[in-house]
């Protein structure tokens, strides 16, 4: 099992022995604060704890301090090839930099960086993404490659960059290595766990649109978690950032590492169903995910939505509550307990009131 040593990102210890923590990425211009805090404030209504903007040129990153009056987040500045943006973004109250010191210019240019991350308490994230890494300029025919190669490549890279931040003895490094590809990012982040104990943030790049992006993080974050690899995640969906925190979660959940919202179970419905259990697990989600305090008090809850007494309070008796639709109707149950009937149009404001109101042991 992988064991990494600790780094302080804002008001967060990350490494081993901490819980890992979801991060996401605005989609704002940085440029404008107002709505980069806005959006940064609804992903952690969300439950996002880290968030990252991009830092493309000299007003971006003189608006982080704008936007960091505005939030209750640890913020990453994501900086490449200008290390005055990184000097800046520091200045400006940052709390974490991402940038690879190799493409910053002279190594100058780096000690700058790191002694006003030293100063002001500041982590840096060195990123190395399969697509930019150095190595493939020289290389050619790159895309036959073995995934066991690539994955070399990238970890001799990060290595590479991270001794350059060793060597001026700066400790508070985080390390991301990714890849749309699930083998290449699974095998890079093994082979890096297995020769340092930097923490490592993980996720699987350019993952895609929800349900394809989904199930390829879902595998590839799933296989390194289990093995103690990862102190920060993001799922890198092409969806509202809020939607890839939730994916985040949920991943987490399954895996037994993180409590968010419910474990809400339901039935896929058959012939014998005569009921709505779709729109109601629907209504379910969006009613408790989009309100915080909701959310939060189900936090823990096992609830059952069943389409019939076959697979209703027998097969779903370790849920807390829940409710096995009839026709038009359903029966009410405790912990496996049948209590009493409740037409279909009165589920979901009876059950969100059984959230409101339950009281955990």
């Amino acid at each position: 099992m992988y064991k990494s040593r600790e780094v302080k990102v804002g008001n967060f210890i990350l490494g081993t022995g901490h819980p890992v923590r979801v991060q996401s990425m605005c989609n704002t211009d940085t440029r404008d604060a107002e709505k980069t805090a806005t959006q940064i404030c609804a992903l952690e209504e969300a439950g996002c704890e880290i968030n990252r903007v991009a830092v493309p040129d000299m007003e971006a990153a003189q608006a982080i301090g704008e936007i960091k009056k505005r939030i209750h987040s640890p913020l990453v500045a994501d900086i490449h090839f200008d290390y005055k943006l990184a000097l800046e973004a520091i200045k400006q109250g940052v709390d974490k930099v991402r940038i690879n010191p190799g493409n910053i210019g002279a190594v100058e240019n780096t000690k700058e960086v790191v002694k006003a991350a030293l100063d002001h308490g500041v982590a840096l994230r060195i990123g190395v993404n399969a697509g930019s890494v150095k190595y493939l300029k020289s290389v050619q025919g790159r895309m036959e490659l073995t995934d066991e190669k690539w994955a070399e490549v990238m970890v001799s890279e990060a290595l590479e960059q991270a001794n350059i931040l060793e060597q001026l003895n700066f400790k508070n490094v985080v390390v991301s290595l990714k890849s749309d590809n699930f083998r290449r990012t699974v095998l890079a982040n093994e082979l890096f766990a297995k020769q340092s104990d930097i923490p490592l943030h993980i996720g699987l790049t350019e993952a895609g649109s929800f349900l394809s992006g989904t199930v390829k993080s879902a595998v590839a974050l799933g296989t390194l978690l289990q093995k103690g690899i990862g102190a920060t995640i993001r799922v890198s969906l092409t969806e509202d950032p809020r939607l890839q925190v939730r994916t985040a979660y949920e991943i987490l959940k399954a895996l037994g590492l993180r409590e968010y919202g419910p474990n809400l179970i339901s039935c896929p419905t058959c012939g014998r169903t005569q009921v709505d259990v779709t729109g109601t697990v629907h209504a379910l989600e969006e009613k408790i995910y989009n309100d915080r305090a909701l959310r939060e008090k189900a936090t823990g809850l096992k609830i059952a939505v069943m389409g019939c007494i076959v697979n209703g309070p027998g097969e779903a008796r370790d849920a807390d509550f829940g409710i096995a639709g009839g026709r038009g109707e359903g029966l009410y149950f405790e912990h496996g307990q049948t209590m009493f009937k409740l037409p279909q149009e009165q589920w979901v404001t009876f059950l969100l009131d059984k959230i409101k109101n339950w009281k955990k042991d």
